[in-house]
């Protein structure tokens, strides 16, 4: 029977089989409270702790666990005031422990318990009194430190979200409080810092700053606002309790312990450095939750309240958060969300959020991937054409995309196309193979077809556009080498054939590596250099292992000795990284994995890669493939990989040298004890004795020596972080000065007035003031008072793209620019300061220095970002 009741209180709510298929809320708790009464005197302490834990888990179902737990006060006092104060100790704990998702779900929970009458009114007004007084606090230049903002936004938020579920009752119970509440709210808001968040919007425009845009806190209040004048009334959220008023009423009111906030982190310098990195950590201590994308039309989405559509969003992002890794699960919930109307197109806009969700989503892509997937065959006759939908919707704006966020969808589309037979109506996007190489629509289909070949093969993808054979022109080649001493009879015979050869049966005949290293220095270097000697050597040792992945791993681990001699300096990887990308020249997939490998085992820098990947050949593909920012995304990552994982190393060394230490006095303590022992009253010990002492002194030997060697590993480890932090600065340095040098040559120049070049406007002589433009925006979200103008692909028709190749060069190779210093602006910040002495000085192009500064939203003395 217990496990009955677990199950009754998971799905209370749902229409499902528990439940009798009946979506009568109020006899859901009914049967649910029987069945509690029957088990509460033989399971009391397992319903307190699975009640809290379904609270905190399955929050979008607050308003029933609350009033079950209304209903359980009427016979137990003693049982709900100890909910309402552990309940209030985890509140103080996530504070201090900046948990985010407690604090903000705790307080929907005391809303909730209010509503049923198991917490007094005036409790939850000084709770939310005590966050308000705290926000304002950070917010004060002498006591607090505004830098920290976002943790001050972070407590209103939680204020505010918490009102859809118990605003209505606060209003009815204690009017004139909580009035005062709301002006506390009302004036936090006109003393914060408008946030403008132009570096993590998934849509670029041009205008740079909108300031009649409200940043989300502004939008958020202005929905409670709109809820305030309605007379509070909340379609999405489900009211249980007034079902059971007549019996909630009866039970006692619990008071809450106050609650208190961690103080303020002082600044301890004004420098505007330093200003910045304290904005920036405080940034990724409390993100932005959620950025509405609105792709859908409003004639297509659901018509709904803004204070509803922010409740289900929020509903939505809770199961997602909750149920991460059980998918399964995860699609049941976001199906069958307590609420009396439709909401898929806003779920699918919701989704498509996270995933695009700038710097980072809150889960791995794959988890969104798996979960729209889900989503589809759970309501396979309405999420499939809203996700459809979504797609054109998106690939109509492809132009106006960040570029991270291109390569996610790009990444995310093929991913879902492989799960349903690569089908889709290719046919109705077949105009864009007479567009432009460069067009952003031209280059995602492209994209699309490459990736899905490394997710089946070049016949089915081939045959999957049939009713669109125009895009054939747009497959990559048919993958396979190119192997250049490839032997027929008109070649047989040149040197390079025939040294190639040998090599081969050198390899089958299992020669060591001194060996074909030997007959390398001896045959191959002296007569025709080193040059032709990397290129026999590679070359061959790419076609023994182009088999396969792990033939390819196998050959690099085996004979990367080789390599790694031929190309002892930057200049020779150079010329290594040139024979992998001829030899894989129709492999994008396999180019970018054989450098991945050989950066793994050494045989090429990451600085190196660098170098390559901005040299001519390669920087004229910036803006028509991303075969060259896909080697440089994973050199960049694996760098930093490298660094997180030695850190992690050294944190388990330091925690286990302590234990060694920790053992080795132990040890050494009951050595010295045994030896004291050994002699009763000056009479020698017992015969065993010394046997004892013997294993003991052992033991203590083998805990020094166990210490020993653990200070050793962390001495070593500690040496290949420095070096690996100092690799890393190196990095950032070359990178943004390669993106400075490439942009500086190529960007059209500011004109005399100051006037800032208009990459889209498609005529490299039209220039504008970049703060008074007022076209080439986007409706990406019309609540929060954007702009209307849309510009679908750059202005462009189905018959054309009207930015020229250069602009479009510029803008793509900006965007990464922002990407990069985005997704490393921790590392960045730390490194600034050298950054600004080495690489941003002189006459920087404006655009250079808004795309690498709005990355790690960095502000200017006069206080606007750039």
């Amino acid at each position: 029977m217990s496990l009955g009741w677990r199950t009754l209180l998971l799905r209370i709510g749902d229409r499902c089989p528990e439940y009798g298929g009946s979506a009568d809320h109020k006899e859901h708790i009914e049967t649910c409270y029987g069945v509690l009464s029957r088990e509460f005197e033989h399971s009391r302490d397992a319903i307190f702790e699975f009640l809290l834990q379904c609270a905190e888990q399955l929050p979008h179902k607050i308003p029933f666990f609350a009033v079950l737990i209304g209903l359980i006060n009427l016979e137990n006092e003693d049982f709900t005031k100890d909910i309402v104060d552990t309940a209030q100790a985890k509140l103080q704990d996530a504070l201090h422990n900046e948990n985010r998702d407690r604090i903000r779900i705790l307080l929907r929970f005391l809303s909730g318990l209010m509503c049923s009458k198991v917490v007094v009114p005036n409790s939850v007004i000084e709770t939310f009194e005590t966050l308000l007084s705290s926000a304002a606090t950070i917010l004060d230049e002498e006591t607090g430190n505004p830098s920290w903002q976002p943790c001050a936004d972070f407590y209103v938020y939680c204020i505010l979200a918490s009102l859809p579920w118990g605003g209505p009752e606060l209003f009815e119970q204690v009017p004139d409080e909580f009035e005062r509440v709301l002006v506390g709210i009302q004036s936090y808001i006109s003393i914060r810092r408008h946030f403008d968040d132009i570096a993590f919007s998934v849509f670029e425009t041009d205008e740079g700053h909108s300031p009649n845009k409200k940043d989300f806190m502004e939008d958020l209040w202005e929905r409670i606002q709109v809820l305030s004048r309605s007379g509070w009334k909340v379609k999405s959220v489900p009211k249980p309790h007034l079902s059971f008023e007549a019996q909630l009423v009866a039970g006692k009111s619990h008071r809450l312990s106050p609650i208190s906030c961690p103080p303020p982190n002082f600044s301890q310098t004004s420098s505007e450095i330093f200003k910045g990195q304290e904005k920036h950590e405080a940034d990724l201590k409390y993100p932005q939750r959620l950025r509405r994308l609105h792709i859908f039309p409003t004639n297509k989405a659901e018509n709904m309240q803004p204070v509803d559509r922010f409740v289900v969003e929020e509903c939505i992002l809770d199961v997602l958060l909750f149920f991460n890794g059980c998918r399964k699960e995860c699609a049941f919930y976001l199906v069958s969300l307590p609420v009396s109307f439709r909401y898929e197109y806003l779920m699918a806009e919701t989704i498509f959020s996270q995933l695009l969700l700038l710097p980072n989503p809150p889960f791995r892509p794959i988890y969104y991937t798996l979960v729209i997937i889900d989503l589809c065959k759970a309501l396979p006759g309405a999420f499939p054409s809203v996700v459809v939908g979504a797609v054109h919707a998106l690939f109509d704006r492809i132009s106006n995309m960040d570029m991270e966020c291109r390569t996610r969808l790009i990444l995310w589309f093929s991913h879902h196309l492989s799960n349903f037979q690569f089908i889709w109506p290719w046919q109705e996007w077949s105009y864009v193979k007479d567009l432009p190489k460069w067009a952003p629509q031209r280059v995602f289909v492209q994209e699309v077809l490459e990736r899905e070949i490394r997710l089946s093969y070049f016949e089915k993808i081939k045959q999957s556009i049939e009713d669109a054979a125009e895009l054939e022109e747009l497959l990559p080649p048919k993958s396979g080498p190119s192997f250049k001493f490839l032997s027929d009879e008109s070649n047989e015979n040149t040197d390079g054939h025939k040294l190639s050869k040998e090599l081969v049966g050198m390899v089958r005949g299992k020669k060591g590596i001194r060996d074909i290293m030997s007959w390398v220095e001896e045959h191959i270097i002296p007569t025709y250099g080193a040059e032709f000697a990397l290129d026999v050597v590679s070359q061959t040792l790419l076609d023994i292992g182009s088999k396969s992945f792990t033939h390819l791993i196998t050959v690099l681990e085996r004979y990367g000795q080789i390599i790694s001699k031929l190309c002892p300096n930057e200049e020779m990887q150079l010329l290594l990284m040139d024979e992998v990308s001829a030899y894989w020249k129709n492999s994008t997939q396999m180019t970018a994995i054989a450098i991945d490998r050989m950066m793994g085992y050494r045989m090429i820098s990451n600085l190196a890669i660098v170098k390559w990947v901005f040299s001519p050949a390669n920087v004229e593909q910036f803006h028509v493939s991303d075969r060259p920012w896909e080697i440089l995304r994973n050199a960049v990552s694996k760098t930093y990989n490298r660094i997180s994982d030695l850190r992690k190393e050294i944190q388990s060394l330091k925690k286990g040298l302590e234990v060694a230490k920790e053992t080795g006095e132990k040890a050494i303590k009951e050595l010295e004890e045994a030896k004291s022992a050994l002699e009763i009253e000056g009479q020698p010990a017992p015969a065993e004795r010394p046997g004892r002492l013997r294993r003991l002194q052992a033991y203590a030997d083998k805990a020094k020596q166990e210490e020993v060697a653990t200070e050793e590993s962390l001495e070593a480890k500690a040496a290949l972080l420095a070096r690996a932090l100092e690799e890393s600065k190196e990095l950032l340095k070359l990178l943004f000065k390669r993106f400075v040098d490439v942009l500086t040559e190529r960007l059209p120049t500011v004109s005399a007035n100051g006037e800032i070049p208009n990459l889209r406007a498609g005529d490299q002589n039209v220039n504008f003031v970049a703060q008074d433009l007022e076209t080439a925006t986007m409706e990406i979200d019309n609540e929060n008072g954007t702009d209307k103008n849309s510009e679908p692909n750059g202005q462009n028709t189905k018959n054309g793209y009207n930015v020229g190749e250069l602009e479009q060069w510029c803008l793509c190779t900006l965007g990464y620019l922002k990407s990069f210093s985005r997704q490393y602006a921790t590392e960045i910040w730390s490194h600034i300061a050298m950054l600004d002495d080495e690489v941003f000085v002189g006459d920087i192009h404006p655009l250079i220095r808004r795309a690498a500064f709005s990355g790690l939203c960095r502000f200017t003395n006069e206080g606007s970002q750039l």
